[in-house]
């Protein structure tokens, strides 16, 4: 029985799998997405998570914990200068998985795997999204509408009462007499 054993061997050894997430994580901070297996990316993601929020406490004993874990110094200096400075107020979930079908060979299901906040294009996609859409009420807008309608009534039967005397006041009388006489004939 296999219970409450949850981790994902992936039909290697232990040290082959170490090496193969230590490359696939190592290729993922330098290139900032991979296209693997879904399978992979599943286990890269509990692999790699920690290590970016390792990143944020830039001191010298989370790089030599993180570089245990990578074994590659380019990706360990560009995972604590450029992407832990993007993650620094995001509170997990630093990857993104999305399918893109089946290899044609063995039918595998693939993915892309990417860093949430390196897509420029979904990111000023989501802004513009936001840009566009207002908050809607259920309840809010029938009420705002009678609300407003009682209070600009008043206010409109004033403005109403002050123009045609201001208008009869202004205009000669002895225009208004003349005016007057045109219309009865």
């Amino acid at each position: 029985m296999r219970h409450n054993k949850k981790f994902n061997h992936l039909g290697r050894k232990s040290a082959h799998r170490q090496a193969l997430l230590s490359n696939m994580a190592a290729s993922l901070i330098l290139h900032k997405r991979i296209n693997t297996t879904v399978a992979k990316a599943k286990t890269l993601r509990i692999y790699v998570e920690p290590l970016i929020t390792k990143s944020k406490d830039d001191t010298t004993h989370a790089r030599r914990v993180v570089f245990s874990y990578l074994q590659n110094k380019e990706a360990v200096s560009e995972l604590f200068r450029n992407v832990s400075v993007k993650v620094a107020d995001r509170p997990g979930g630093y990857t993104r998985i999305l399918r893109t079908g089946n290899r044609l060979g063995d039918n595998a299901e693939m993915c892309m795997m990417e860093l949430v906040d390196f897509n420029e294009a979904m990111l000023a996609a989501a802004d513009d999204s936001k840009k566009g859409k207002k908050k809607r009420s259920r309840r809010g807008s029938p009420k705002k509408t009678e609300a407003t309608a009682t209070a600009a009534a008043p206010k409109a039967k004033a403005i109403k009462e002050e123009a045609p005397a201001k208008e009869v006041d202004t205009v000669p009388s002895d225009s208004t007499a003349e005016e007057a006489g045109d219309s009865k004939e």
